[in-house]
């Protein structure tokens, strides 16, 4: 195998993983930050609060934005299987 493929396979999969992951970590940043300023507001500091925003908003962006990762994840799977088939002979 050539360096330059495996090195792109490998930034692929990288850039792969920030599709995927990046709206999840985004949103759940956006509501620990709000939800931090809200209890520094009005002083409730309550740990469980902020964990089940997060989890719910989680479960949100899986549900509507679910079937867009799995074919992006499946879209790279086939690429790097295609890739491993051609360097085989």
């Amino acid at each position: 195998m050539n360096t330059a493929i495996i090195s792109e396979m490998l930034r692929e999969g990288v850039w792969v993983v920030i599709k995927v992951c990046g709206p999840m970590l985004l949103l759940s940043m956006l509501v620990g930050v709000l939800l931090a300023m809200f209890q520094a507001v009005t002083q409730i500091h309550e740990q469980t609060l902020t964990f089940i925003f997060k989890v719910t908003m989680i479960i949100i962006v899986l549900l509507v934005a679910g079937g867009w990762m799995m074919e992006t994840l499946l879209e790279y799977a086939e690429t790097l299987f295609e890739t491993m088939r051609g360097l085989g002979g």
